[in-house]
Formats: C-alpha cells, structure tokens, sequence
C-alpha cells in the first residue's frame, strides 16, 4: 500500500508539473491588451455593432489568422479607473502586455522601468513617415517608449460672428486655418469683445481641477517659458512664466474671462462656448469635429467657430496629445517580443493605420491619401512648428498636475501673488521630478 501510495503521489506530481508548464507554456503565446476609451468602431462608430474595443480587435483578429498559435485579449479600461487599476495592477504584478493611450499619461512606467523600448523594431522608413514632433513626445532619453499611431492637437476655438460683430475681421483666420495672435493682440482681441458685447465673456478660462490643465500650462508659456529646463525640472517660476500667470490674473480682473475661473472645470467652458456665452475657448481635434457635427444634427445652434493658437509675445504656442502604444516588460521575454510584433503589425499595417483619421493621422502618407476628406488636416500639420513636448515624459507628472491647479486658483482669488504661487508650485513639483529622476530606469 506504501508503494502504491507513493506511486500515485508521484503520478499526480508529475501529472501537476507538466499541467503548470504547459500553462506557462501556452501563457507565453497569450497577451493582454488594454486601451482606455478612444474612438468607436474599427474606421467609423457608423459600423455594426461599433464599441471602443472595435479597432484592437479587428486587429487582434487579423494579427491572430497570420499567427494561428497566438490569442490575443482585448481589454476596454475607464480613463477614471485606469490609474487605480495600473497601481493595482503593478503592485500585483498583473500588468498587461500592451497598453493603448495618450502616451504622456504612460511615462512613469517607462521611467520605473516597466516598458520596453522600441528602438530596435521601428525602422528607418517609418521612423521617416513620422514627423519629429511626434516622435519627441514619445521619447526619453533618445529611446523611443511608446510607438505612436495618431494625434489630437490642441488649439483654442473661437466664435468668428463675435468677432466680426466687434470689428476684429482682420484677427481671423481663413475658414480652415489656425490663427496665429501675439498677446499684445490677444489682449486687444478681448477687450473689444468685451466693448462690443458685455453679456459673453471674451475668455473661457479654468482651474477647478486638473482636467484640461494642458491649456493652462500652454498659457504660462505665453511670455517664452520653457516650463521646464534643461535639467527635467520646472522653472516656471521665472521671470517669463511669472509675466505670463500675472497677464492672466490682469485678464481675470478686467472681467475678460468668465467670472469665477476657479470654479470651473473643462466641460463648463466648453458647454459656455458651444451656447455662445463665450468667444474664446479651448479645443482639440476630436472636440472641435464633435461640436461641427453637433451643429450639423442641430444639437447645438449653428455659428462660425474657427481655431487659433494659444498667444505669444514672439511666436504662438501648441500641442498634441500622441496616441499609441506601450508594452510592458514584465510578463516574460516571449510576451513582451510578441506584444511589441503586434503593436508593429497594427502600427504600420497599410489597411489599419486608415483607422488614425478617427483621430488625426501621424504618417505623411495616410496624411497625403486623405488632404482632400481632412479640410483642417493641412493646418494641423503645419502647425507642427510650434508643438511642443506639455509633459516633457516627467517622472511623476500626475502629482505635478495636481500641485498646479491651486496655485491658479489661489492666483484668481487673490489669495497669492503669481510669484509666490509658481514658486509653491515649483517647489512641490521639483521634489516629485527629482525623486523620479534619481530612480528612473530610462536615465540609466
């Protein structure tokens, strides 16, 4: 009985070894991918049965009939839950392969070490079809971190009726231009909207929380601050940066912007711009077509809204928010080469970098196929000039979000000086950058 006993205790441990290796196994060949909510459908939300995980899983799909051994897992996270569930999901060591965003919210992994270049899978003739601008958003230390797909520039927007109305037809652009304004313009373009019609406010302007703070970090840059140096950390504080947030507590005080800035968030000035209450508010790519289709359906009433750069004193200021694709190091060596075939495959593949004009396209060449569907395209494009890098891949750039509102609300309630705010802000911010950048692997 002894031996049997033993015999059996042997069978059920081989029989238990073989089981866990061949579910490593098949795991090696399996990979998860997670995507926070970005267009519905594969190329239009038009399609049958169109959902946010359309577009990966139509390449999931096509990746997987190529590769008959592979499964691929798509994976829809809410942009709320996505922080808390990427902590979870670090601390537990359950981190997907692939992760599909806006790159500049993925940077802290790249700087923990957690994501794997792509310099070695990008060649020279995509590398090539992609502007520089993108690429150095998506970048660290001359490694590419994230493969980028798609773009959604951000501009301000503007109410070309208004303008006209108070005389301003020389300060707009050509229908599908983007107008370009000094802050000495700026100024003036404000205080005649306001003269001409005292019932709109001239400026849309935010700072309940962090949400849409990009524009408010593309003002601060109004007067020529870097926002950063060339060390990493914040130096928002100068001279150039203190001009700026001082122009815009004088704007504040002038009533040149909605009362009460700091209680408003994003999606109030965007409501007060698309109900003509303000004639000058803040916009992307994606935003700006869903408010022209709006007007369209007859959802919201029908008035010339036409694009501008953020002001500045010598040259405008502007930026893009880069969509694309992270893969992450830490599920073995198989599934991270996978991972990083697959991002490849759907990155470059002729048929599905089509899906990039649900947002805007990066390549030239899709760019070129589709000037004549695009009317905003070739602006856009242009405007590559003046994009600049909002996060500059900062380690920690959540926290440093987060420090900045305050200090702007404290500015609009004259609770604190525009120099005493920055330097609090620059304070708290610099530790969090340079705790992240003596531990960042991406520096190393």
């Amino acid at each position: 009985m002894k031996k049997l006993f033993l015999g059996l205790l042997a069978s059920v441990t081989l029989f238990t070894v073989s089981g866990c290796g061949s579910a490593n196994a098949k795991a090696q060949n399996e990979i998860d991918v997670w995507l926070t909510p970005q267009w519905k459908g594969t190329f239009s939300a038009d399609e049958k049965g169109a959902d946010y995980d359309s577009f990966l899983k139509t390449a999931a799909n096509m990746y997987e009939k190529e590769h008959p051994d592979v499964k691929i897992n798509v994976q829809v996270v809410p942009g709320d839950e996505r922080d808390s569930k990427m902590s979870v999901a670090t601390q537990t060591n359950t981190l997907p392969d692939v992760f599909f965003d806006s790159t500049f919210v993925l940077s802290t992994f790249a700087h923990q070490g957690l994501l794997e270049p792509f310099n070695e899978v990008i060649d020279s003739k995509n590398e090539g079809d992609i502007s520089e601008a993108i690429w150095n958003n998506v970048q660290i230390d001359d490694k590419t971190y994230f493969y980028p797909f798609a773009q959604n520039p951000g501009t301000l927007a503007y109410n070309a009726d208004m303008f006209k109305a108070a005389g301003l037809e020389e300060c707009i652009s050509g229908k599908h231009d983007i107008a370009t304004w000094t802050t000495d313009e700026f100024y003036k373009i404000l205080t005649k909207l306001k003269e001409a019609n005292n019932k709109v406010a001239p400026l849309g302007f935010f700072c309940k929380n962090n949400q849409g703070d990009t524009w408010n970090m593309m003002y601060l840059r109004m007067f020529g601050n870097q926002f950063f140096d060339e060390n990493g950390e914040l130096n928002v504080n100068e001279k150039s940066g203190v001009e700026a947030l001082s122009f815009l507590k004088k704007l504040n005080e002038e009533q040149l912007m909605a009362s009460g800035p700091e209680s408003l968030v994003s999606n109030d000035v965007n409501a007060m711009f698309q109900n003509q209450q303000v004639a000058v508010s803040f916009t992307n790519a994606m935003l700006f077509n869903g408010m022209l289709g709006a007007m369209k359906d007859g959802t919201v009433e029908n008035f010339d809204a036409r694009l501008a750069n953020v002001p500045g004193k010598k040259m405008p200021v502007s930026f893009t928010y880069v969509l694309g694709s992270g893969v992450f190091n830490t599920n073995g060596e198989k599934r991270k080469d996978l991972a990083q075939d697959f991002v490849k495959f759907y990155s470059e593949n002729k048929e599905l970098v089509e899906a990039s004009i649900n947002f805007l396209p990066i390549r030239n060449s899709v760019a070129d196929a589709h000037k004549a569907d695009l009317p905003y395209l070739a602006a856009y494009l242009d405007n590559d000039k003046y994009v600049v890098n909002f996060s500059n891949n900062s380690p920690g750039y959540a926290e440093i979000r987060n420090a900045l509102y305050p200090e702007l609300q404290a500015v609009m309630t004259g609770d604190k000086t525009p120099k005493a705010a920055l330097d609090n802000f620059v304070n708290t911010g610099n530790k969090v950058i340079d705790r992240g950048l003596r531990r960042s692997k991406a520096l190393e």
